[in-house]
């Protein structure tokens, strides 16, 4: 059965027009963004079958656009598509960040920063630079590594928070393994960080591990 032959009330365009966007499903909202579906599937089902194939909406929005283009019925269109909401979300969190909103909210950094670095096949170490009002005044990523390492330099973070006059910092890194779970050389290098931001009385807030479907905070571990 063709969408135009069910209930209005099924039908994902009429449910959002009528009940707004909370109430559809993941792949009921992909239904509406491509309107159409692939491989002689109808776009909700072959939307469900996206999702399955990349892991979830986080999998699929976090797939560089070569993965992308590897699943069924995702062309050069539909993938920059998803390319552009991966990048209006990564904007939207760093204006609220900007503004200091998104600190009142920690699911909000979590986010922005897995938005950052989730898609990445390397360990990729960033850093957020904060002024006095824990707004954002910079997102870096500064070292860059094989699939499971990153140099980190903490003379070089300290050279970053001087040239923009930070107050705090928060750090974050990648797992390109995809388990976020910190290694005992993640704590030790956070340690170095936290002594050399000391003396220049600077703040670390917070240090995020980003894995495939999860985010560590040392905070919230109580290692910092």
């Amino acid at each position: 059965m063709l969408i135009k032959e069910w209930e209005a009330h099924e039908r994902p365009r009429e449910k959002l027009a009528t009940f707004g966007s909370a109430s559809l499903t993941e792949a009921e909202l992909l239904a509406v963004l491509f309107g159409t579906g692939s491989g002689g599937k109808d776009v909700i089902t072959w939307s469900r079958d996206v999702l399955k194939t990349a892991g979830g909406l986080g999998g699929l929005l976090s797939l560089s656009k070569e993965r992308l283009l590897e699943i069924p019925g995702i062309g050069l269109a539909r993938s920059m598509q998803i390319q552009a909401i991966l990048e209006l979300t990564r904007r939207y969190l760093a204006s609220s960040l900007r503004s200091g909103e998104g600190f009142t909210r920690p699911e909000m950094v979590k986010d922005y920063l897995a938005a950052q670095l989730r898609h990445q096949d390397r360990e990729v170490f960033a850093i957020l630079l904060l002024d006095s009002q824990h707004r954002l005044l910079h997102y870096c990523e500064l070292f860059y590594g094989t699939i499971n390492a990153a140099p980190v330099y903490p003379r070089e973070i300290i050279k970053l928070v001087m040239r923009h006059n930070a107050a705090a910092v928060i750090l974050a890194h990648n797992h390109p393994s995809g388990v976020a779970e910190p290694s005992q050389a993640d704590q030790r290098v956070t340690t170095r960080i936290r002594e050399a931001l000391s003396t220049i009385d600077v703040a670390l807030l917070d240090h995020f591990v980003i894995g495939a479907g999860e985010t560590v905070s040392f905070a919230e571990r109580g290692w910092l």
